[in-house]
Order: C-alpha cells, then structure tokens, then sequence
C-alpha cells in the first residue's frame, strides 16, 4: 500500500509540472522524431539540413525550413523536444493549432534566412552550422512575452521581468542544450520581437483564415483525430476548449449558513433616535406612564423644564433605602 501509495504520489507531481501536450507540439515532435529514425536508419551525412553560409553558397534553401526538425544525436532531440513542450504550449493556446504550425514554418523560415545571411557575410562564419528546435522556441517565447499582460515572472522562486524572460532562456538553454548557437538563438529573439511588434504582420494568417483552413482537408481530419488535444483558430471556440463551463451538481458546494435574525428580548433598538432595550412591555417614562400613551408619542420635547428640575432634585436627594421604600418613593410636580 505504502508503494501504491508513493507512486500515486510521483505521478501526480510529474502531471502537474508536465504541461499538457497539445496537437502542434505533437505533430512537429512526431516530425522530428520520423526525421531522425530516417537519418538514422540510412546513415545520412551529419548536417545535411543545417542551417549557415552553406544554404546560400550551396543552393540549400530547402534547409530553412528542414533545420528546426533535424537533429544530430538522441540527445539533442530529446532535449529539443522537452524545450519545445515546456515554452511553445502557451503561444499554441493563444493562437490555435492551426496558426501554430504557420508560425512555426513562418518563423523558421526567417531565423533561417537571416543566420545563413549574417554567417554568409562573416569571413570565419559564426561557430558553424546549427539546427533544432531551440530557435523557434525562444522566438514563440518572445512573442508570448510581447501580447502578455504580466510585469513579473517566476522562474525557480526568482522573480524577472517578463521582458527578459526569453533571454533568460537563451543563456539555459545554449549552456544545456546540444549543438545550440548563440547568435542564432539571439537572432531569434529578436525576430519574435520584431513579430510581437506587428512589423511583420503582412505574413501573418488572420483568425478569419484559420478559421476556414482548419475545416477543410486535412485539418479536418487531423481535428477528428487530435480530439481535445487541438486547438481552434476563434477565440471564442478556444475560450470554451481551455475553460469549458462547469455544471456543479446539487449538494456540490456547501450552503451558506446565514446568522439568525435578532429576537425582540435581545435587540437593540432605537426609537426616534432614543435607544432602548426591545421587550414585550413598552418602557415607562419618567414620571410612570407608559411611553407614547400620555401625548399619543414619544418625543424629546415632551421633557419641559419643570420635570428635569424634578428629575435632579429626586436624585440628589435621594438615599439607600430596601427595595420596598424605592418602590413607594415618587417624585411630584
């Protein structure tokens, strides 16, 4: 029972700090993972989808579009595909499935053709070629940083600036992560920047678009399949998908005890302004009779002068005497 129990425990730690996967995510994950069994399996020349001056002094342009899913070693593909699961969710969430993997091939293709230009310039190069999935998931970091309402984040109990977020990364996960370049993961960052801004919103898909796109083949057939794990292009269909409504049923919640309401033996109440302890006899007056009864009501100037003097005289002359001598003592006019 004690492992039963332990175990329950591990794997409910790991759902929680494990995002859920989405269909974008799976699908460039699955990509890359057929890609490396291929390249694998019939021992391809290492960095044949790389990215650097070789795509435009060799004519490889098909290379801007193939290097995010290309992957040396296990390793790096294994720690590409973590980095891509833990910082790509929320930009796929926003933007739905659909929008996602344009982005995806938008933004690889960009970081692609800038890196190969600026290491094309360069008499040394940068330091080589580069592939994997790092880039493009920094630049959906930074977008996701840019239509952000947060200040602050929280990365390991330390606060930062949501603005630096991404750099942040940058400097993990070229320290952790294989064959990762450094000016290639700033040229992303800085591209995602540069998308955030709207400075490249003419190739940008509208919702509209997706909308109409991802019911017709095959994203049709890849929602059927996907079942909740896709995401849709209209923000009010995501908004039901991410945070569907809950239906309580009756007796789920306790109900709310209310105080009970005062009773007249314990209520304090005021009448005209005068407060008084409520009880079933209406109060006396000064002079014995029944409040309200004498002049028709109660009021502050039914106390004339003459019978406030009465009121101090009968104080001040008055002693300690048995019960019985107070009750017969009264004060006349």
């Amino acid at each position: 029972m004690a492992l039963t129990e332990h175990i329950k425990m591990i794997c409910k730690i790991i759902k929680d700090i494990v995002p859920a996967f989405t269909s974008g995510i799976v699908t460039v994950s699955i990509i890359s993972c057929v890609l490396f069994a291929i390249q694998t399996c019939l021992s391809l020349k290492q960095g044949i989808f790389s990215i650097g001056a070789s795509v435009f002094q060799n004519g490889h342009l098909y290379c801007i579009l193939m290097f995010p899913f290309y992957h040396r070693t296990f390793a790096q593909l294994l720690l590409n595909i973590t980095t891509l699961v833990f910082l790509s969710g929320s930009l796929e969430k926003g933007v739905g499935t659909v929008r996602f993997l344009f982005l995806f091939l938008l933004l690889s293709s960009i970081i692609g053709l800038f890196y190969s230009f600026m290491d094309l310039l360069q008499e040394d190069g940068f330091q080589g070629h580069t592939e994997g999935l790092v880039p493009v998931t920094l630049a959906s970091v930074a977008i996701t940083t840019m239509h952000t309402k947060m200040t602050k984040a929280f990365l390991c109990g330390v606060s930062f600036p949501t603005m630096a977020l991404p750099w942040v990364f940058l400097v993990i996960t070229t320290a952790l992560v294989p064959h990762c370049v450094l000016p290639c993961n700033v040229i992303a960052i800085l591209v995602g920047v540069m998308y955030g801004k709207g400075w490249v919103s003419f190739l940008d898909m509208s919702e509209a678009k997706a909308g109409v796109l991802e019911k017709l083949l095959p994203f049709r057939l890849f929602r059927t399949v996907s079942g909740d794990m896709f995401i849709p292009a209209s923000s009010e269909d995501r908004k039901k998908t991410l945070l569907p409504q809950i239906n309580p049923t009756p007796g789920s919640y306790p109900v709310q005890a209310y105080a009970p309401l005062p009773t007249a033996n314990t209520a304090a109440m005021t009448y005209e302004g005068w407060p008084h302890q409520a009880s079933p006899t209406p109060p006396l007056s000064l002079h014995g009779h029944v409040a309200g009864h004498s002049s028709g009501h109660f009021s502050p100037q039914s106390f004339d002068h003459s019978s406030v003097d009465c009121y101090r005289h009968c104080v001040g002359t008055s002693t300690i005497a048995s019960p019985s001598s107070q009750q017969q003592s009264e004060c006349t006019m």
